[in-house]
């Protein structure tokens, strides 16, 4: 990459320099190509000047009429302005600046003789001015002029020439300029895509790296997931066996122990029928007795509810409503169709709505409350809805573990729990379990 962008700085560079070195080269070229032409313009100018100012001078003198010198006189003036001209545009060449000074005496001297023949003319003397016109001054100097004029105008197609030449070799240093800088370009774009594919070679490798690596750590995940599903479940139904045997274990001795103390108690009172206060204390032992008996019975139906083996699912949901109602103050209505759930089912949404209850009690602060369950023939639809405060589902803190706990339950009964709700608006809890199979 840096092979191939110091290459392109490097075109770049010399293709700026071969440009600027070109145009520089052929500006010059034009400008002398420019003074070339005007200079030959010039000298054309000069010389044509000078033959006109001859050709009027001779009308003047043949005819004697002022029309012949208008020429003439129009000639001179022209000269004068063509010369100084002249001499500007070879201010910086001191070769070709000497010679325009003898272009420029060759010329006065041929004007001053002419001019000599026109006055003589004017004052009638008839034989100065022939004699003026048969000498060869003129046709010397004439000839001196155009001497001049054609080495000043040969210098001038040199310089042209040369100018040409120049022009030729910027346009040939600017094609080859163009063709080294392109094959550099060319040689780093190469190199460019050759580092590019290199990049792209590696981005791939990478991007499969990271691939497998994601994959992996989404198989550890899913396994560690499972893993962590299994023990929850594992949990549950310890905590439901445990549940299970504590409440037998609170059944069948702890009940025996007092329905024994009970009995002994009611013997006793028989016995004592003399003495009130010992009476009135036995009567006391005996309702502290019942007392124990209810608290035994309630932590028994806590722990595993009887009527939920004894009187089935319904009863088991009427009961735990009519009691969450008396508790709490609140409305409950139910709407409980007859179902078809296997035992662990059925224990799986008797605890739902009782968690469900318990939460709408602590949290909710609603006035009613419903429980539905109905029967869609191949799976059992059970539903807890209040008109509490809600909450917003997407904001749920991790220590929610009721929900969380529901949720799993629900699923490891290969159920499916949602939960809508919305502040001020209530919460809807709805759990879907499949029927037991014929």
């Amino acid at each position: 990459m840096a092979l191939g962008l110091a290459l392109a700085a490097l075109a770049a560079l010399a293709l700026v320099g071969i440009n600027e070195a070109g145009y520089q080269q052929s500006h010059r070229a034009l400008q002398d190509v420019g003074d070339a032409q005007k200079a030959r313009g010039l000298l054309n100018l000069v010389l044509q000047n000078v033959l006109d100012a001859e050709t009027g001078q001779r009308g003047f003198l043949l005819t004697g009429e002022a029309r012949y010198r208008e020429p003439y006189d129009l000639a001179v003036k022209q000269v004068e302005g063509n010369l100084a001209t002249l001499q500007g545009l070879y201010a910086r060449r001191p070769g070709e600046l000497t010679r325009v000074g003898e272009l420029s005496k060759h010329v006065s001297r041929k004007l001053a003789e002419m001019e000599m023949s026109v006055r003589l003319r004017q004052s009638g003397n008839e034989d100065a001015w022939k004699f003026v016109i048969t000498t060869d001054v003129g046709r010397e100097e004439m000839e001196a002029i155009r001497q001049q004029v054609g080495q000043l105008i040969a210098i001038s197609n040199d310089e042209l020439t040369r100018s040409q030449r120049q022009i030729a070799s910027s346009l040939r240093l600017g094609r080859i300029g163009i063709t080294l800088v392109t094959l550099a370009g060319l040689l780093a774009f190469y190199l460019y895509l050759r580092q590019t594919h290199a990049l792209q070679l590696v981005g791939e490798r990478q991007q499969e790296a990271l691939q497998r690596e994601r994959n992996a750590l989404e198989g550890e995940v899913r396994e560690r997931t499972a893993t962590l599903g299994e023990l929850a479940t594992h949990l549950q139904q310890v905590r439901e066996s445990e549940r299970g045997f504590l409440a037998r274990e609170l059944h069948d001795e702890l009940g025996s122990l007092l329905t024994a103390a009970k009995l002994d108690v009611a013997r006793l009172k028989s016995r004592l029928g003399d003495s009130p206060d010992a009476i009135q204390r036995l009567q006391h032992l005996n309702e502290l007795l019942n007392s124990g008996i209810a608290l035994k019975r309630r932590i028994i139906e806590d722990l595993r509810p009887s009527s939920l083996s004894n009187l089935g699912l319904i009863a088991s949901l009427e009961i735990l409503g009519r009691e969450f109602a008396e508790q709490s103050g609140m409305e409950i209505e139910m709407v409980l169709e007859p179902v078809d759930l296997d035992e662990d089912n059925q224990l799986t949404a008797y605890r739902m709505v009782q968690e469900s209850l318990t939460n709408i009690g602590k949290y909710a602060q609603a006035t009613e409350a419903s429980i539905v369950m109905k029967n869609y023939g191949n799976h059992v639809v059970v539903e807890v809805i209040d008109n509490g405060q809600g909450f917003d589902t997407q904001r749920t803190r991790p220590t929610t573990h009721g929900l969380a706990g529901m949720r799993h339950r629900v699923e490891a009964a290969k159920g499916k729990l949602s939960v809508a709700s919305t502040p001020g608006k209530g919460t809807h809890l709805s759990a879907i379990l499949p029927a037991r199979q014929a």
